[in-house]
């Protein structure tokens, strides 16, 4: 397991509960510890955590927050920069989310109008959020089991993702953009992309749309959109075609169609390989929690 936080809970007197790789490089785990005291550290993990307390740690704190205690419900945000100690007493019982800096930046172009080098994680303790608590609810619900689960699962940590950076996201401490788009332009890109995702997308394309040579754009586009044109056209198509599959209106080939894919093979392939589910078993599986959700 690479996760730095994971690595350090282990090595600790924690009962791992529960563990599941959820795909797209996410995980979560589930801790139970029971100990009369203890000091647990984070060093610059180089990931980020979401730790939701679902039992005890009424004397749990955070050395430098004198008199702030866990409780159930409270949350943490560790982001991938930041340095803790830890006093645990007594029974503790949580769920830790774990992701990458650039699962939660990516969709910041999207959400936010911002661009992802722009954003980080907030360092925060025993916060109250109703939506990522529901959230992290849904997510210990799920079996974890077999591929089927592990996609519903992906679905809410992805959603618990958004709202963490709705909620939780903020500008990197002295940072001073160099290079990349104009605002003005990355935002007529992206708006050009959303819009016409059912069409052939080609890099001239968007050099016109910004005045710049190819070679520039794409060099300029990498750098605000956090990864070149042709990967960011294939992951908006994927998430279009996830708002549509779990819509469940639209009839295969037409879902297809509207995102930009040469047939329904092409597109169940692509599909498949980028979400771990066929697009007819990924509407079954969401529509299905939709309807239980109801």
């Amino acid at each position: 397991m690479s996760h730095a936080v994971f690595r350090t809970m282990s090595g600790t007197d924690a009962t791992l509960e529960r563990f599941a790789w959820l795909g797209d490089g996410l995980a979560a785990a589930v801790w139970h510890r029971s100990t009369e005291e203890a000091l647990t550290e984070y060093r610059q993990p180089g990931h980020h955590t979401l730790s939701c307390y679902l039992g005890g740690g009424y004397s749990v704190e955070r050395e430098g927050l004198p008199g702030q205690y866990g409780a159930p419900q409270r949350l943490c945000s560790l982001p991938d920069w930041h340095e803790s100690e830890w006093v645990v007493r007594g029974q503790l019982r949580m769920l830790h989310v774990y992701f990458m800096p650039e699962h939660f930046t990516q969709r910041a172009v999207a959400e936010l109008d911002r661009e992802p080098r722009e954003l980080t994680l907030q360092d925060r303790t025993y916060f109250e959020n109703a939506k990522l608590v529901q959230l992290c609810g849904d997510l210990l619900q799920q079996p974890w089991d077999d591929a089927d689960q592990l996609l519903r699962a992906n679905e809410i940590t992805h959603e618990a993702l958004s709202e963490l950076l709705h909620s939780q996201s903020m500008s990197k401490p002295g940072l001073r953009l160099r290079g990349g788009l104009a605002p003005l332009v990355r935002r007529r890109l992206h708006e050009y992309i959303e819009a016409h995702l059912d069409q052939n997308i080609t890099l001239g394309m968007l050099a016109q749309l910004a005045c710049m040579s190819e070679f520039h754009l794409a060099r300029m586009f990498r750098i605000s959109f956090g990864m070149p044109p042709s990967a960011w056209i294939a992951a908006r198509r994927i998430e279009r075609a996830r708002g549509l599959l779990r819509a469940g209106r639209l009839p295969l080939q037409q879902v297809a169609e509207a995102c930009g894919y040469a047939d329904l093979s092409h597109f169940t392939h692509r599909f498949s390989e980028a979400v771990g589910a066929p697009p007819g078993r990924y509407r079954q599986l969401t529509t299905s929690a939709a309807s239980i959700a109801l």
